[in-house]
């Protein structure tokens, strides 16, 4: 198992070639200490774990691993399905002025068409990810004040990398001198 740094683990997922509207998450407050879990999963890659922290505002840090090539049956059941109100997106910035003015203009279309339309908000939010080109994005399971069951499901499932993932994140607030508070 390789330990990586977690913007790492999100540019593979930006970088996928896979439907990007078929990832799935799962997130909530790590279970002893500072930071937050979140697992990644999608049936044509297989499931993500990262761990981060906020050293400050402007500064979030952490490490991540693959912990499966595929998705099963028993590892997808803990994940959302469609019907979840919540939403989560992976997006990379526009490469350059002329990308980041055309998004703009097609996303203001977007916009003004689903404002004279009836339209739902899982319709919306699929027709702004496509707009914007989102390559990854799904529906969500968070809870920033505790942890979701399915959060300690997959955390018992996957008890090595949790382990060492903990440990990594621990070495990590340690050197950044953090603790408890903001730097």
């Amino acid at each position: 198992m390789r330990v990586r740094e977690w913007q790492d683990i999100l540019d593979d997922v930006s970088e996928g070639t896979v439907d990007p509207d078929g990832w799935r998450a799962v997130a909530g407050q790590r279970r002893d200490g500072v930071g937050e879990d979140l697992y990644l999963g999608h049936p044509g890659v297989g499931v993500y774990h990262l761990k981060t922290y906020a050293k400050n505002p402007y500064d979030v840090r952490g490490v991540g691993t693959k912990v499966t090539r595929s998705l099963d049956d028993d590892i997808a059941a803990h994940f959302p399905t469609e019907d979840r109100p919540r939403r989560f997106a992976v997006q990379s910035p526009p490469e350059n002025e002329d990308e980041a003015e055309s998004t703009a203009r097609r996303l203001a279309e977007t916009v003004r068409v689903h404002a004279e339309a009836p339209t739902t908000p899982e319709d919306f939010f699929e027709d702004v990810m496509e707009t914007v080109d989102s390559p990854a994005y799904g529906p969500m399971s968070f809870d920033l004040a505790d942890r979701p069951e399915p959060l300690d499901a997959l955390s018992e499932t996957f008890e090595e990398a949790e382990e060492l993932l903990d440990a990594e994140l621990d070495d990590l607030i340690e050197n950044d001198g953090v603790g408890r508070g903001f730097q």
